[in-house]
């Protein structure tokens, strides 16, 4: 299965998003998938997922250097990746961050380590989730403080979010996100409080890149709701996305 024939809740690289941005979007996308596959798919020892990802972050360190040979397991990724990076000055840091989270992922399963309060978990969102989300802004050209706040808060929630709706998944995995002096209840509730100090954003920015957020926003509050609802597996369903568009329509 290819990085993108991932089944996704929220939309990436849609017909909302600037055709001259697709290639970029799509270039951070399998990036980001491929790497949480290595951390996540298959059947492989953590020690195994632990050298793949290492030498995945070697490619990123080395991906704009002429000189490097490309690891042909992952040049269809890199190349477009480099092409990005160098056109839009993408900031590489935040990829590492993004890497670094899939490492404690594969750490904290394999061992059985639970985030012991929320701050601990948030602390992971910042590097998993918000990453994303700045690069996407970055893409924009939206660096101001204000704006990365507010992304941030929205990733941060989208991230939550994903942990309660998969979490039998992750559980199965041996995985479990719900940090030890929290209730599933309280971090959806949290979710939703995150998501709601971020949607200043999309009602700010203009052209499509607005509505493209707010299309994640409210398709992340409509997952929400069903997990509040306490529907089991929640997806959006033909009827759910007639409701997001409602929704976007009238922020």
């Amino acid at each position: 299965m290819s990085a993108i024939d991932h089944y996704e809740n929220f939309p990436v690289a849609s017909w909302l998003c600037p055709p001259r941005l697709r290639p970029a979007v799509l270039a951070i996308y399998r990036f980001a998938r491929t790497a949480d596959d290595l951390a996540d798919e298959g059947h492989e020892p953590a020690n195994t997922r632990l050298l793949e990802l290492s030498e995945f972050k070697d490619e990123l360190t080395q991906c704009l250097n002429p000189n490097h040979t490309r690891d042909p397991r992952w040049a269809h990724i890199f190349e477009p990746l480099a092409q990005a990076i160098v056109q839009y000055q993408l900031p590489v840091d935040q990829m590492q961050n993004l890497l670094d989270a899939f490492e404690q992922d594969i750490i904290y399963t394999a061992t059985g380590q639970r985030y012991k309060t929320r701050a601990e978990l948030l602390q992971y969102c910042q590097r998993s989730a918000n990453t994303i989300g700045r690069l996407m802004l970055h893409l924009y050209q939206v660096t101001d403080d204000a704006s990365l706040a507010q992304s941030d808060a929205i990733c941060t929630a989208l991230q939550l979010i994903n942990c309660w709706q998969d979490r039998k998944t992750d559980l199965y995995r041996s995985r479990d996100y719900l940090p030890l002096d929290c209730t599933v209840e309280e971090e959806q509730h949290f979710a939703r409080e995150l998501m709601m100090q971020g949607i200043a954003l999309p009602k700010r920015i203009r052209g499509r890149i607005g509505w493209e957020l707010r299309a994640v926003v409210q398709g992340g509050l409509r997952i929400l709701d069903k997990l509040q609802a306490d529907i089991e597996n929640p997806s959006l369903t033909r009827w759910d996305k007639l409701v997001v568009a409602w929704r976007c329509l009238r922020m």
